[in-house]
């Protein structure tokens, strides 16, 4: 890569357009950067960055780009031309602008610029190749082969990062060297195996704890039956699975032995229970036989006692079955007197009701009677029909009474509402004129309204920036006679500086050194300095507050031409009239828009009040007329009543009597036909009854004398109810069974000859066979509780087994990457040095940097010095990125922290070169034409001066061009070529001279 041209426009300190012509510079091979500080040498270098990767080293991002000293309306820019890998390029690159407005006040940001040309020498012209930020970025990247990062520490060579890098520990080297040669893969490989590694003692760990959790089950299902402790191992321990499954080994063999002398226990208890079972029984049936005896003895005792009883129940019971035969004439005499007395109180019921005209009459009679009555109720249905009529005619007469007084309201209400109409419609038509005038006017104050705002505004406005523009220029006045008052205090002080400069020289001179100035190396009579010498600190103090007084005062200038062409913005809008004035007349408009709004607001109400008052006409009339169209109706329907009751009346006055109406005389006739046929029918019913009542008292007399009873009323004393006769018939039963069921006992022989024996003792048999039972049902649950331990430690063996099983790969699977990971991570035994992989690697490019470096040290330390990478571990720390000297005068290695700082300089600047060539080689073999060295030079001598200058001009051998950054004052005598940069108030300039002084 070779840079040939740069052009720089309001970047940094430039405040307008500089250029560099690197060809130029770059002819003699070395050239000379200087200039006072702060005047912008490491901008060149920012934008030569800025121009390639579109931003500048990392310990300046995040400042502006833009010169402070540029003209609003001109742009930041950097263009480079340069050569890389056979091609000429052009890159030119726009930060983002904040430039003024093209119409009103304030600015508006443009976007960020970026364009790549390659230059064609068959066509003699520039080709476009691309105008998108992330394509050229990427262009530039590969084609370099080097990020900014490496960019910047290979081509941009800091003197001071490198001067560090040797003092440096082996962390902060690995640091340094894995940006520049890009170890991320590496140190991605120790993480992922350090994970794999975390994984897979999480998942064994994990195994471990299930297997030491079935472990723990087993001891809670052996309890106390083993001694034998669980193994004092935790999860992931080794040797953890083969003493858990020989653990469980043991309980097993131990939980089945108990087993088999459980199953052994419960059959001898099982015999034991069986014969005190059956001797319980014995014992029970000897006892049963001997209460049964007793109670036999007991019962025929019981039974003796109610032999007389018995004998009145069977006799009672024969003559109950004779009465029998007499119970149907009973029961038929009972019902027919009944019935007879029935009969008979409902005839005297009857007659009670009737009149004593009918008193003597028979059932014959009364029923004629009857009929007649019927006769003449049947004749007053007409009669009943008429005077229902006349009733709804009355109803019919009393309605049309009420529908005339409500018509006459209507037509009273209608006709007073349509004489006020006319006056109704007028005032509501003038409310719709009077709110449609006002919506008029109100648009008018509408319009008239705004600008008043607008003129009272900028008034308001006005009068602020009247106030502000007399202070800021208070503050302008301040400012520049303060910028004026530091000026002249600098140059008072840079005269008297200026006058003792020779006590200030010969401060530096050494006895055997030529002089700066006269050349001559020895010195008689030094100049002193006097009380009160100025010195460099004092007069870059006083420039740098004169700077700062006058940046001030220039930043209160423009402020003041900001609020002044603000004030003659406000006062162009808001013209001369005062501010009050112009606050009443905003005021007034403001009040009589909204009187003409609010007026305007009744609009839509007085237009739907004016069609709700012609629907409301509309009805009136026609409710007038149609209650006039119904009166005259009424008057002919009033007359048709009135001829239809006359002759109603006329002929219900003969249909009803001496009652007081037709309904009356039907109800009196409606009560006798029902009195008078009653009577007749309950005089029928009574006589059959007396008769069928004669006819039973002959049949009952009859039958008890064939039952063999004196009277009827002795068979019916004799005869039983179903109760009484089930209860008879009961105890009946009960004695015969009860007396065959004791005399079968008695009779049995082997209740007798239990009876003789002694009384059995069922009591203490019954204590025996509990105690049996019990200690077989002990033996039971003992028995059951071992087989079911055997059960639960085989189930929980097997899962452990199975564990163990599945967690082999996964042991052999952590223990292989446990391994690898503790190797690159450098904390493996393997690891003698405890190198981390990254390291290692880093190591190798250190070796091959120390030795690039080397080549250059020799000459530049006249064969004295060489680096050497060293993998020694420091103290109890990791080893692989030392880097050590080895001196060839004394024949010894020593650390690079021991170099004097003049030494320091030239070992790092090797440093930097021999990185270079390995950082290119690392890239692809890109070729680094233009290399720039900031600063460092001040801490050489003469001598090694000459010898890093030597160093520096050999790189032309490879067509390589060395830009040096410093201010060393000997430099500008030793290299011809040179770009100065002259710090300006204004801002900074670039002065080229070629290697020819031109």
């Amino acid at each position: 890569m070779r840079l040939h041209r740069l052009h720089i426009t309001a970047f940094g300190p430039f405040g307008g357009a500089q250029e560099v012509d690197f060809d130029d510079l770059s002819t003699a091979g070395l050239f000379l950067l200087h200039g006072p500080t702060g005047a912008g040498k490491t901008s060149v270098l920012d934008a030569v960055c800025f121009a390639l990767y579109g931003s500048v080293p990392g310990a300046r991002q995040g400042g502006s780009l833009r010169s402070d000293h540029a003209l609003p309306d001109i742009r930041t820019e950097v263009t480079l031309e340069l050569t890389v890998s056979g091609r000429r390029l052009e890159i030119t690159r726009q930060p983002p602008f904040a430039r003024p407005k093209k119409r009103g006040t304030g600015t508006t940001t443009e976007k960020a610029q970026s364009w790549l040309r390659e230059y064609h020498a068959p066509a003699g012209s520039w080709k476009d190749l691309s105008r998108s930020h992330q394509e050229i970025g990427e262009e530039i990247t590969q084609l370099l082969g080097m990020s900014r990062e490496q960019f910047c520490q290979v081509v941009l060579l800091p003197q001071g990062d490198f001067a560090r890098f040797l003092r440096a520990d082996a962390e902060a080297r690995g640091r340094l060297l894995g940006r520049l040669f890009d170890t991320q893969r590496f140190a991605a490989v120790e993480q992922r195996l350090a994970e794999r590694r975390r994984t897979a003692e999480t998942q064994v760990r994990a195994g471990d704890a299930e297997l030491l959790a079935g472990a723990h089950r087993m001891q809670q299902a052996v309890g106390d039956l083993v001694e034998l402790p669980l193994p004092e191992l935790a999860p992931g321990d080794p040797g953890l699975a083969e003493a858990v499954l020989e653990w469980a080994a043991i309980n097993r063999t131990t939980a089945r032995e108990w087993f088999t002398i459980a199953h052994r226990a419960q059959a001898a208890t099982e015999s034991a229970q069986a014969a005190a079972a059956r001797a319980l029984e014995d014992v029970r049936e000897v006892a049963r036989l001997q209460r049964r005896f007793a109670e036999a003895r007991e019962r025929a005792a019981r039974l003796a006692e109610r032999s007389g009883a018995h004998r009145e129940d069977r006799t009672r019971m024969e003559r109950a079955r004779k009465a029998e035969a007499v119970a149907p004439a009973l029961g038929l005499r009972e019902a027919t007197e009944t019935e007879h007395r029935r009969a008979a109180d409902a005839e005297a019921r009857a007659r009670a009701q009737l009149s004593e005209v009918f008193s003597g009459a028979g059932a014959t009679g009364l029923a004629t009677a009857a009929r007649k009555a019927a006769e003449e109720l049947g004749g007053l249905e007409s009669a009943r029909r008429g005077e229902q009529r006349l009733t709804e005619l009355a109803t019919e007469r009393v309605q049309l009474d009420r529908q005339e007084r409500a018509d006459e309201d209507v037509l009273h209400d209608a006709e007073q509402w349509l004489t006020e109409w006319e006056t109704t419609r007028a005032g509501l038509q003038t409310r719709i004129e009077t709110a449609q005038e006002a919506a008029t006017r109100a648009e008018q104050l509408a319009v008239q309204r705004e600008p008043a705002r607008a003129r009272l505004g900028a008034a308001r406005l006005r009068d602020q920036l009247a106030g502000d523009t007399d202070q800021a220029h208070a503050r302008v006045l301040a400012a520049r006679e303060e910028a004026a008052d530091a000026r002249t205090h600098w140059l008072d002080l840079k005269e008297q500086r200026l006058k003792g400069i020779a006590a200030e020289l010969a401060a530096g001179l050494v006895d055997g050194q030529a002089c700066a100035v006269c050349g001559a190396t020895e010195h008689p009579a030094p100049a002193r300095k006097v009380d009160g010498h100025i010195d460099q600190r004092a007069e870059d103090a006083a420039l740098a507050a004169y700077q700062s007084a006058d940046e001030r005062r220039t930043e209160e200038e423009r402020r003041l031409g900001v609020v002044r062409e603000a004030l003659a913005a406000a006062t162009a809008e808001a013209g001369d009239s005062p501010t009050g004035r112009l606050a009443e007349q905003a005021e007034e408009l403001e009040r009589r828009h909204a009187e003409a709004r609010d007026a305007a607001s009744g609009l839509h109400a007085a237009g739907e009040a004016l069609r709700q008052a012609e629907h409301e006409h509309e009805r009136r009339l026609a409710a007038h007329q149609e209650a006039a169209v119904r009166g005259a109706s009424r008057s002919a329907r009033r007359d048709a009543l009135a001829r239809e009751t006359a002759t109603l009346e006329e002929e219900l006055a003969q249909a009803r009597g001496s009652a007081g109406s037709v309904a009356e005389r039907a109800a009196q006739l409606e009560r006798q036909v029902s009195t008078l046929t009653e009577a007749a029918d309950t005089a029928r019913v009574a006589a059959d009854a007396a008769q069928r009542l004669k006819d039973a008292d002959g049949r009952l007399a009859d039958a008890a004398f064939r039952a063999g009873f004196d009277t009827p009323q002795a068979a019916a004393a004799a005869l039983l109810d179903d109760v009484a006769h089930r209860e008879l018939q009961r105890r009946l039963d009960a004695w015969q069974q009860e007396e065959a069921t004791v005399r079968a006992v008695l009779a049995e022989a082997e209740t007798a000859a239990a009876a003789d024996r002694p009384p059995a003792d069922v009591r203490t048999a019954e204590q025996t066979a509990a105690v049996a039972v019990r200690r077989m049902r002990e033996a039971a649950s003992a028995r059951d509780a071992a087989a079911r331990r055997c059960t639960e430690l085989d189930r929980l063996s097997q899962r452990a087994t199975a564990s163990v099983r599945r967690l082999g790969p996964l042991r052999e699977e952590h223990d292989r990457v446990a391994r690898l990971a503790a190797l690159t991570a450098g904390t493996s035994a393997d690891n003698e040095r405890r190198m981390r992989l990254e390291s290692y690697v880093l190591a190798a490019r250190l070796e091959q940097v120390a030795a690039a470096a080397s080549a250059r040290l020799q000459r530049m330390s006249a064969g004295r010095y060489t680096l050497v990478h060293s993998d020694d571990r420091a103290g109890r720390g990791r080893s692989g990125l030392g880097l050590h000297v080895v001196d060839a005068w004394t024949g010894r290695e020593r650390d690079t922290a021991t170099l004097s700082g003049g030494e320091t300089f030239f070992a790092s600047l090797a440093l930097a070169l021999g990185l270079a060539d390995v950082v290119t080689d690392e890239a692809g073999g890109v070729r680094l034409d233009t290399l720039f060295i900031d600063e460092g030079f001040g801490s050489l001598d003469d001598q090694t001066l000459d010898e890093v200058l030597d160093v520096l001009d050999s790189l032309r051998e490879r067509d390589r061009s060395v830009g040096i950054v410093s201010h060393v004052a000997d430099l500008r005598r030793r290299i011809h070529a040179q770009l100065e940069v002259v710090k300006g108030r204004s801002g900074s300039v670039v002065r080229q001279r070629g290697a020819d002084g031109g």
